[in-house]
């Protein structure tokens, strides 16, 4: 009963305080926190697992839990505070693990791409069918995260050998360009779906068509159908870790993200890669890691520079605002925002079509980017009317447009809650409960936890500074009946 495991005993143990303030600040009880364990144990598969009280109190007192406890544990802080929560963070040492594991750090060839998304897809697969929420994955962050990101800009050894002549007789499937066009089309049909109904509907579906162009890329195929082949492997990839996100999967996202980022390289696709990178900033802002969205915006904006489009600078202007806002620097974040709404004025006269991954930023999404980054600003500054007012047209336009868009009903969703915060700011509850109502009513629709998510905190902050008003008290009541907190997001 009264052993110590691994040889160390209570006198050479230390408490470990790290661990012990973040599980203050949970205000778990040891229990919960020991259930918590198990059912993410369960879910993993490790049924050897069996955590209680006395467990956590060794824990708090200095023992070190073999793996997955310490990816568990990395795991469940990261969601109850909404940031990343390393390993590290929590006093226990992370056990070390290849690259094709649970890294970002992953070789930039083209053979090991293609066989680590086949693994990294089929796994999820697999995974997903035993409920499966990503806690076999640690979320990078900072110089971890930014310094593999960093070497999408180094050229790939030997690039000149791909051009080489093929030999005359090959076995394989080779690609008809009617069956690369279907491939390439189904992508866009799944991007349609995700707008409107949500990351939670057709991820699996996603997941499996992606493991698909894994098996088509080991094929023999022409040096222009393997290049599209990597390209509709990027776009997958990429919206495989959006849905991901979009239900609350952060490991699982960032993971696909970097494979996309990957495969981007492989297809040549600059522009597509400075995309891929934009979604992992827009992560990093979620999990409370501005400074490495930065990072990541910077390193999108270099490496296209000279081949993006006037929308997808524009996009990118508008994510380095949305970063500079949550670092609390309002000189740059406006500046970013001048620059999003200038080179926007000039999408329409590029001469090249937009690729279909871009098209989503419409005048609405950009009005509710900026508007975004003045809401965010008017939180760091604790508050602030002045941002608070900034913000409230440019959101109420985003909210206009996106109104008369049926095709994109989760940002219509998720500008009418960002409208909604403003009115709070504004000390206006009854105008707020109005928008947040409707957005409820979307988010019954749509299966992202993401709008779940930013429905709860709004109403938890109306809740918390107008409780007594009426209209408050009502949509607390139907958040409680048509939002329950015990909902879980579908894989």
């Amino acid at each position: 009963m009264g052993g110590s495991g691994g040889g160390v005993t209570n006198a050479e143990k230390r408490p470990n305080e790290l661990l012990g303030s973040w599980f203050v600040r949970s205000g778990w009880s040891k229990g919960e926190l020991a259930r918590q364990v198990n059912r993410r144990a369960r879910q993993l598969g490790a049924n050897h697992i069996s955590t209680d009280t006395s467990r956590v109190r060794r824990w708090l007192d200095g023992e070190n839990p073999r793996e997955p406890i310490p990816r568990i544990l990395s795991e469940l802080f990261s969601e109850r505070f909404g940031c990343v929560v390393a390993v590290e963070d929590l006093g226990l040492r992370a056990a070390h693990q290849a690259p094709s594991v649970s890294g970002v750090d992953l070789p930039w060839t083209a053979p090991q791409t293609v066989a680590l998304i086949g693994e990294f897809s089929r796994s999820d697969l697999m995974l997903a069918r035993r409920g499966f929420l990503g806690s076999s994955l640690a979320l990078a962050a900072g110089p971890s995260l930014i310094e593999p990101m960093q070497r999408w800009l180094v050229p790939t050894p030997g690039a000149a050998a791909k051009a080489e002549p093929e030999p005359v007789a090959r076995r394989g499937n080779r690609l008809s360009k009617p069956e690369l066009d279907l491939l390439e089309s189904t992508t866009v049909m799944f991007r349609q779906w995700d707008a409107q109904c949500g990351g939670g509907l057709r991820r699996k579906a996603v997941v499996g068509q992606l493991h698909e162009v894994t098996d088509l890329l080991q094929e023999p195929q022409p040096e222009e159908t393997t290049r599209r082949l990597f390209k509709v492997a990027a776009e997958l990839a990429e919206l495989a870790g959006w849905m991901s996100y979009d239900v609350g999967l952060q490991p699982t996202a960032q993971k696909y993200f970097v494979l996309a980022l990957h495969a981007s390289k492989e297809a040549g696709d600059k522009p597509l890669g400075s995309y891929v990178l934009s979604s992992m900033s827009r992560q990093m802002i979620h999990l409370g890691r501005p400074d490495d969205a930065l990072e990541l915006i910077h390193l999108a904006q270099y490496g296209s520079r000279d081949c993006a489009s006037p929308r997808t600078q524009s996009m990118l202007y508008a994510m380095e605002a949305r970063a500079y806002a949550n670092m609390g620097q309002p000189g740059k974040c406006k500046r970013a925002v001048r620059m999003a709404e200038d080179t926007f004025t000039d999408a329409d006269d590029w001469d090249d079509p937009d690729p279909d991954w871009i098209r989503f930023f419409s005048e609405a999404e950009l009005h509710g980017e900026n508007s975004h980054s003045y809401r965010d600003l008017a939180y760091v500054a604790g508050r602030s009317p002045t941002y608070a007012s900034m913000a409230e047209p440019v959101m109420q336009r985003a909210v206009e447009l996106f109104g008369k868009d049926a095709e994109h009903q989760r940002s219509y969703a998720l500008n009418l809650i960002g409208m909604a915060t403003v009115h709070l700011l504004q000390k206006e509850p009854e105008q707020s409960t109005v928008l947040a109502g409707q957005a409820l009513e979307i988010a019954r629709k749509v299966r992202s936890e993401r709008v779940n998510t930013r429905i709860r905190k709004t109403v938890d902050n109306a809740t918390r500074d107008f409780g007594d008003v009426a209209e408050v008290i009502d949509l607390t009541e139907q958040l409680a009946l048509h939002l329950p907190e015990t909902a879980e997001a579908a894989v």
